[in-house]
């Protein structure tokens, strides 16, 4: 079963708008045309779907989060928003493109998702799309399972939360369910956190929650502390906390 995140919008764009900032060149890559009719699958609080409907003739935002999508709403009420499944959405018009930005890895069930696009895309559309690749978060992701085991949490440091495919894995999925692959690219993105102080442990209560199931305040703030303590020789550089992010870019269209 697919674990849920419960997201907190205002703290997302307060400290962790580095996602849809960095989601801004991928827009340059999809290169939206004035004709055109795109969905933004995860499009979490909308800016980038705002910024995509400054050229597409339509675009439709869907994101898992009631919470996400009220807050795109709030802040974009001229773009177009719905809540739903990015593995099992139908929607009454096929797509010239499908663009996605650090959402696909929140899906475990990936054939299934690329199913799903696969269906709402129209003959000629392409999807474009970036999401966490090989090692992302390796450092942090490690560093907080040998943490929960240290306090004895050992079921919940063996959860899987996300997807993190080489480009041969994910293109080969794309391909078995008819897609050309035109562009992939792995690349090392170090980001820099909004906290000086507490970059990790902010990183960890807004991402990665479900380690925390079942687990008392206080021993999960005191957890994630020491996750960051024991991270800072590898990621506070130059006063600032980075996350070890390795990121996944691929073009691939339907013909």
């Amino acid at each position: 079963m697919q674990p849920k995140n419960h997201w907190d919008a205002q703290l997302y764009n307060d400290k962790h708008h580095f996602v849809y900032e960095y989601g801004s060149s991928l827009i340059d890559l999809l290169e939206p045309k004035s004709d055109e009719r795109i969905l933004d699958l995860g499009c979490g609080s909308g800016e980038l779907t705002a910024e995509i409907g400054l050229v597409a003739k339509s675009v439709l935002g869907i994101d898992k989060s009631h919470e996400m999508i009220l807050k795109a709403r709030e802040q974009f009420p001229s773009c177009s928003f719905e809540v739903g499944d990015i593995t099992n959405f139908r929607l009454s018009e096929t797509f010239n493109a499908v663009f996605s930005n650090a959402a696909l890895h929140w899906v475990l069930d990936y054939k299934k998702a690329i199913e799903n696009i696969f269906v709402n895309l129209a003959i000629g559309g392409r999807m474009v799309v970036e999401f966490g690749g090989k090692n992302n978060v390796k450092a942090i992701t490690e560093t907080l399972r040998e943490s929960l085991c240290r306090w004895g949490y050992v079921q919940q440091s063996k959860l899987e939360l996300w997807f993190f495919p080489s480009i041969g894995e994910y293109a080969r999925a794309l391909e078995s369910q008819g897609f050309t692959v035109t562009f992939a690219q792995w690349f090392d993105r170090p980001t820099m956190l909004a906290d000086d102080k507490s970059g990790i442990a902010d990183w960890l209560f807004m991402f990665a929650k479900p380690f925390f199931e079942g687990i008392p305040f206080e021993d999960a703030v005191k957890i994630r502390n020491e996750v960051q303590d024991n991270l800072r020789n590898r990621l506070f550089k130059e006063e600032k906390w980075f996350a070890d992010y390795k990121r996944i870019r691929i073009i691939a269209m339907k013909y």
